[in-house]
């Protein structure tokens, strides 16, 4: 994703926007939710899994790649879940997707200090990080009781 600003000599300057992408894995009516260890200033913060989509990746494999690194699980990615949601002042765009695990996957938290899985009236009660709060209206729906 490209944008461009002007510069300080009104030359109009490209610079790429980094994309974030996110899995919303769901499963039994409830999503996974996984604190974060670090950095200290966002510690025991919640988050969607996921990172950065490398250069000549597609969003989809980078969350499929992700997932198997952060969770050691397979997955298949679905619909888009909520808006692109602003990150490190424009410079980069978080994109979640549902996701479902394959082959009775389990996740291990590898690169997180927990894990839970959250029903839709469980939203709540974890402290989210602030690019993946908005994303959980638009996931409440998706989430239904088994």
């Amino acid at each position: 994703m490209r944008t461009e600003r002007a510069s300080d000599n009104g030359h109009a300057e490209r610079r790429d926007i980094k994309v974030i992408v996110g899995a919303a894995i769901i499963a039994d009516g409830r999503v996974l939710a996984c604190a974060r260890s670090a950095p200290p200033e966002v510690a025991g913060m919640w988050e969607f899994p996921g990172g950065k989509v490398e250069p000549g990746e597609s969003e989809t494999a980078a969350l499929v790649r992700e997932c198997a690194e952060e969770l050691a699980v397979r997955v298949e990615v679905g619909e888009r879940v909520g808006r692109n949601v602003r990150m490190a002042h424009g410079r980069s765009v978080l994109k979640v997707y549902s996701a479902r695990l394959l082959h009775g996957d389990q996740p291990k938290a590898l690169e997180h200090s927990a894990l839970r899985w959250l029903s839709a009236a469980e939203l709540d009660t974890v402290t989210w990080l602030p690019a993946d709060a908005p994303i959980v209206a638009a996931l409440r729906p998706l989430l239904t009781n088994p």
